[in-house]
């Protein structure tokens, strides 16, 4: 016992001067940990035929085709936009990543100002977005990477409405954007060119909660943490956490299935989401917006859209099942030697904390070291000397005193056996935030370091960093390797930090990261979705005949092509007839 006192001792000995209250309240009160519970403040008539004439083009599909290209000089990309109706004008954009820019689909019409004057009907003149200020926020992506030429932005209220809107730009061949909070990082929510936006953000009513079943069911444009402070005050808790919490709304969660802080303990929104209200490209409205457990009537269609970035229908309504709020929380910041000891360590905790796990993130010395640096407010909680990797480690059970002995015995075990070197448990809620804040900052310190390539990457953990190793051989001193991400689910959030963006510097990482993913069985994108960014990349992680499928369906759902255009799927496989 005394010498589990003095590891205890020396687990908590860096816990209690973490940040000045006084100077950094504004700074924690934007923050919110991931601690659980813990929150401040088709029917169609029938079925198309994949060879239908498309009512744009009176052509058959297979007479669509459309090449890609993409242009990158040194670092910089070129491009295109609609201009006037005729032509294209030339934005020159620092970009981070190589995306194949598709020509813009010229059976799409042009706004015009009849088509304005009918948006007006339908939502109003409040929901008819053509301000200059307002639309440059909109066509623009949270990164500043990926910036649109569009000159509309549409704000319905309904689902009605978003029903007409539809209706009428699949009559016209408008192409849309379907439009939440705006913070996915591969350009899948700006438009790419001059597509009308329509964003669901005034469609943020919570519909009904029901307190035995725990089943939420509430509109698409509310945002995620209003979602979390509501279900708070209810005694439960969302199945899903994010840093973006703050501004990303549910319906664009669902879009890019969003995975998360809590996805070792609750899994993916395809098994909390029960069931979800869309609409199809031609206004079609569909109901599948059950609250069951169990629903085997059928395919179950719901899972079509959770993950489609918006590509096969504009999710209006979804049904969610929540869990209980459990009143004992501990979070952990440890440090490891070596990488080996944090797989170990990984392996460890599901096997002695089991039931109680609800988070388990890693971060290199890289990244410690940005955000210390780029954070203002935030200091080491490990401070007696650097350490090569750290992990958190949050549990959550409905019995203090079990979970304690259980966190406990694990960090004495892990000491014994050199699995951690050190260690702070965090003794209050203060403490809590500022070691969640931490792991939470990595994105912002990076993108105060300079200019960042991103990869969300999906790899065995035992394969993980052996990646970012190889990537720092390659890129020598030419640039800040830097990792971090969700250990207990395999995600690796692989960034590149550097001065300013250069096709050297990309020339080294693209394709290698994606080469090397596809060779170790992974997913080039684990919860950001593909996007833009990684439309023409899909290959690395997909058959070419599921990516024909894909195809297949989206042609099915949206003959005209106008949902979120030039994402997800590879514009030359989509309409090479295949």
């Amino acid at each position: 016992m005394e010498k589990w006192r003095s590891s205890y001792r020396f687990l908590r000995h860096s816990s209690a001067n973490l940040f000045d209250r006084r100077t950094n309240r504004k700074f924690f009160n934007s923050i919110h940990s991931s601690y659980l519970g813990l929150v401040s403040n088709l029917t169609w008539n029938r079925a198309y035929h994949v060879f239908m004439r498309d009512a744009c083009n009176h052509k058959p599909y297979f007479l669509m085709g459309r090449s890609i290209f993409g242009v990158s000089v040194n670092g910089v990309l070129i491009h295109l936009q609609r201009s006037n109706g005729t032509g294209c004008r030339i934005e020159n954009r620092k970009f981070s990543s190589k995306a194949s820019i598709p020509q813009r689909n010229k059976s799409f019409s042009v706004i015009n100002s009849d088509d304005i004057n009918y948006f007006k009907k339908i939502v109003g003149d409040r929901g008819v977005v053509q301000e200059e200020e307002k639309l440059d926020e909109a066509n623009t992506d949270w990164m500043r990477k990926y910036k649109g030429s569009s000159k509309l932005m549409l704000q319905p209220k309904s689902t009605e409405e978003v029903s007409q809107i539809l209706k009428y730009c699949n009559s016209r061949c408008l192409a849309v954007v379907p439009q939440g909070g705006n913070t996915g990082l591969v350009g899948g929510s700006v438009p790419v060119f001059d597509e009308v936006i329509i964003n669901v953000g005034f469609m943020n009513n919570i519909l009904s909660f029901d307190k035995t079943s725990g089943i939420l069911v509430c509109e698409a444009g509310c945002i995620l943490e209003n979602l979390i402070s509501f279900l708070d005050n209810q005694g439960f808790i969302m199945p899903l956490d994010l840093g973006a919490k703050g501004s990303c709304q549910i319906g664009g969660n669902i879009a890019t299935n969003a995975g998360g802080l809590r996805l070792i303990r609750f899994g993916s929104l395809h098994g909390s989401v029960l069931g979800l209200e869309a609409v199809l490209a031609n206004g079609t409205v569909l109901d599948m917006l059950g609250t069951l457990r169990k629903d085997n009537t059928g395919y179950d269609l719901k899972h079509l859209f959770i993950g489609c970035e918006g590509s096969l229908g504009i999710v209006t309504k979804v049904s969610i099942l929540t869990p209980a709020k459990l009143s004992a929380v501990n979070v952990a910041f440890l440090a490891c030697k070596d990488y080996a000891s944090c797989l170990i360590l990984l392996s460890e905790a599901k096997r002695k904390l089991g039931e109680i796990l609800s988070a388990f993130e890693f971060l290199d010395i890289n990244a410690m070291n940005l955000v210390l640096k780029h954070l203002d407010g935030l200091r080491d909680p490990l401070p007696s000397s650097a350490h090569n990797f750290y992990i958190l480690i949050e549990t959550t059970g409905s019995t203090e005193s079990h979970d304690k002995e259980k966190l406990e015995a694990f960090l004495l075990h892990s000491m014994e056996s050199e699995l951690i070197i050190d260690g702070a448990l965090a003794q209050d809620i203060n403490q809590t935030l500022s070691f969640w804040a931490i792991r939470e900052g990595v994105p912002e310190a990076l993108m105060k370091a300079g200019a960042v390539y991103k990869y969300d990457l999906s790899l065995p953990p035992e394969k993980m960093y052996a990646l970012v190793e190889e990537m720092r051989v390659c890129l020598g001193s030419a640039a800040n390797v830097v990792a971090y991400g969700h250990l207990g689910d395999g995600n690796l959030h692989l960034n590149i930090s550097a001065e300013q963006y250069t096709e050297t510097i990309l020339s080294k990482i693209e394709p290698f990261v994606y080469e090397w993913t596809s060779k170790h069985h992974g997913s080039i994108s684990a919860e950001h979705g593909l996007g833009l960014m990684k439309a023409s990349k899909i290959h690395y992680s997909k058959s070419a005949e599921t990516v024909q499928l894909m195809c297949a369906i989206k042609k099915l759902l949206d003959p005209n092509g106008i949902l979120n255009p030039y994402k997800v799927l590879p514009e030359s496989v989509l309409h090479d007839g295949t």
